[in-house]
């Protein structure tokens, strides 16, 4: 199956969307309360958070959310993170 969705081109597509399904259980309930949107587009992260102050913890933390976010897929699906407000 990896080989199929490797050589077809969905393997990132599927990554992509493993990694927005996972972020309520990686980041907890008050951090989904707190997130307005989450997408993947080619490895990268781009969350959009209500909270100016939540907005600076993340980016300060962002290489450490990268790493626990592909630790939970299992594989590293993301290169880069994108706080926004």
């Amino acid at each position: 199956m990896v080989d199929f969705l490797r050589e077809s081109g969905l393997e990132q597509s599927v990554m992509d969307v493993q990694i927005e399904d996972v972020w309520p259980r990686v980041m907890g309930q008050t951090v989904q309360k707190l997130t307005r949107s989450i997408e993947v587009k080619n490895g990268v992260l781009i969350v959009h958070i209500n909270s100016a102050a939540l907005k600076a913890q993340l980016f300060e933390n962002r290489f450490e959310l990268i790493r626990k976010l592909n630790e939970a897929v299992g594989v590293p699906a993301l290169k880069d993170c994108r706080i926004l407000g």
